[in-house]
């Protein structure tokens, strides 16, 4: 963490209730008329595209007839029966580049129907409940060990109870969640919804969280392939790629993934350090919620900066417009090249880039940005590949329903080859892996 008393950084630059307000819930749920208004935009499409583009294939059209019948928590377990963290994907999910881009009123008027914001309300319909809507079938006497209880963990853990296996789940953080819980902007997931929902997806029964647990330390996967009928990996990205420029070690770089997860760990954000000038290096969406963040939290200051085109940004093209619309300034074609602060840090010094014959080339020109604190998002990468796996892409190589090389063990998420980085995909992965396991266990 960077020292609060380092020249040009300091806490409560805004006022507590002006930061509640910029913190506060970015999409407020729909009252049942806004939901019934929003829902009669459908048209209820046979072979409708925003099904297949859900990576989950929840059935869009029927919960939201279910909606517009007035039955939301009817909606809400048809949402849930294919995505169990569905009230998380609801506020986080890209819905803009996958359902709702998908939206045939998107392709005819530019304006989709607000799928995100329907099942929202539908997810919280049934999650106000005191009830879990799923009961465990009778017990198989089979024990599964998930390593990581992030979406794709508790979503494989949520599945594997519900079939009638024993789950114990062995986290390194001390709160279940992963990404939903350390990794996303505040303001998506307001009033500890993450936490909400995890204790709501634990009344299942059957799943038990160790934490303190982390593979490799405290336990092998020899070890639990041994102890356990099966073995699901969703370990996610513990590792952060270096910028390896002079100056790319400065103490006062940070990685956005840490400042993220300090953010949404703090009990009073008007106490959390941040500098006058912040620069966010970085094209994704871990960029863009370190850079709005910042703002919100008092910068004056914010750039954004990504080595490629703005057209190879990996941020959807809203959170983009939303990270300008808070006041971050977006610059493309240009990557660091050094790093220079006298025990504090100075200035970032940049090369404007262009792609050329060989690939992405720096032009020869150059610019500075003033930076008291620096932010990296440049990418993750698998601590370690864990013994006996294959590897893909440099992560862990999984089949479609989550088999690795080896006997017994499943992986999903972002720690696998086809992991997205998105809470959804996770859930998908977490979910067929699980329905594999399940048909291995009991032939």
């Amino acid at each position: 963490m960077t020292s609060p008393t380092t020249p040009g950084i300091a806490a409560g630059r805004l006022p507590q209730e002006t930061i509640a307000k910029n913190f506060s819930d970015i999409h407020p749920n729909f009252d049942p008329h806004q939901a019934l208004v929003a829902a009669d935009r459908c048209y209820f499409c046979h072979d409708a595209p925003c099904v297949t583009a859900c990576p989950t294939a929840i059935d869009i059209p029927l919960f939201i007839r279910q909606i517009q019948a007035g039955q939301p928590e009817a909606a809400g377990r048809t949402i849930f029966d294919q995505n169990i963290l569905g009230g998380m994907c609801a506020r986080v999910c890209p819905t803009e580049t996958l359902c709702e881009g998908a939206c045939v009123r998107e392709t005819a008027e530019g304006k989709p129907v607000e799928i995100g914001r329907l099942q929202r309300y539908a997810t919280d319909a049934v999650m106000a409940r005191n009830e879990h809507p799923y009961e465990r079938a009778a017990a198989t006497g089979k024990r599964v060990a998930v390593v990581g209880a992030g979406p794709a963990g508790l979503a494989c853990a949520h599945r594997l109870a519900m079939h009638g296996h024993e789950v114990v789940i062995f986290e390194a953080r001390p709160k279940p969640g992963g990404l939903n819980e350390y990794g996303i902007a505040a303001y998506k997931a307001a009033d500890d919804f993450a936490q909400a929902e995890v204790d709501w997806l634990l009344r299942i029964g059957g799943i038990r969280i160790e934490h303190g647990k982390k593979l490799g330390r405290d336990m092998t996967l020899e070890q639990l392939r041994s102890d356990y009928d099966a073995v699901f990996l969703g370990i996610g990205l513990g590792g952060v790629n270096a910028l390896d420029v002079p100056g790319g070690a400065h103490e006062g770089l940070r990685d956005a993934v840490d400042f993220i997860a300090e953010l949404r760990q703090s009990d009073d954000l008007s106490n959390l350090p941040i500098g006058r000038h912040v620069v966010v290096i970085g094209g994704g969406m871990t960029a863009v919620d370190a850079a709005v963040q910042s703002r919100h939290l008092g910068a004056e200051h914010v750039a954004m900066v990504y080595r490629r085109g703005p057209e190879s940004l990996s941020a959807s093209a809203h959170e983009i417009e939303h990270a300008a619309t808070a006041g971050v300034r977006i610059i493309t074609n240009a990557q660091p090249v050094a790093v220079y602060g006298n025990g504090a840090l100075r200035e970032v010094e940049f090369a404007y880039t262009s792609e050329g014959a060989n690939g992405l080339e720096t032009t020869g020109e150059t610019f500075r940005l003033p930076a008291d604190q620096v932010f990296r998002a440049i990418g993750q990468r698998l601590d370690a590949l864990p013994e006996g796996l294959d590897a893909a892409r440099g992560k862990i190589a999984a089949s479609a329903r989550g088999a690795t090389a080896l006997a017994g063990v499943w992986a999903g998420g972002d720690c696998t080859g086809g992991g997205e980085d998105l809470t959804v995909t996770a859930v998908a992965q977490g979910r067929d892996a699980a329905e594999d396991i399940h048909a291995r266990l009991t032939g």
